[in-house]
């Protein structure tokens, strides 16, 4: 997961949103790792679930933002928080949980579902909106 992550990262120039979903433990946060190692991310990727949302600084004078909603039933503020960053083409977003804020995520953006398949095993399926987003899709085959 973190190299493939680490793939991702590294085709991505800013402007970009990526929604992951998949179950508790299915390794969202695992490839959040992975995409700041290809952005270049020196820092020690954690979990937002209970901060909501990280912001690591990358070499590329990138921003990497992760916002964990599974805890929030009412996501308040952070959606202004979420569509502000979304306009920033020096922010990239991972949005795990993104049900709560969908009504602001653009369409144009990247889709990941990951499922369990055993202890070491993920299968992703990659879903893609718009121009932007299906050109990293293609670059990911």
């Amino acid at each position: 997961m973190i190299n493939f992550g680490s793939k991702i990262g590294s085709l991505l120039n800013g402007g970009e949103i990526i929604e992951l979903v998949g179950d508790v433990g299915s390794g969202k946060t695992t490839l959040v790792k992975g995409i700041a190692k290809g952005l270049g991310v020196k820092d020690t990727v954690q979990s937002p679930s209970f901060t909501i949302s990280r912001l690591y600084r990358a070499d590329n004078n990138l921003n990497l933002i992760h916002y964990d909603f599974y805890r929030l039933n009412d996501v308040g503020i952070m959606l202004d928080e979420i569509k502000e960053s979304s306009r920033d083409n020096s922010n990239v977003i991972v949005v795990e949980w993104g049900g709560a804020v969908e009504s602001v995520l653009p369409k144009n953006r990247i889709n990941i579902t990951i499922k369990a398949v055993d202890d070491e095993k993920r299968l992703l399926n990659i879903k893609t909106e718009g121009a932007e987003s299906a050109l990293i899709e293609e670059k990911l085959k």
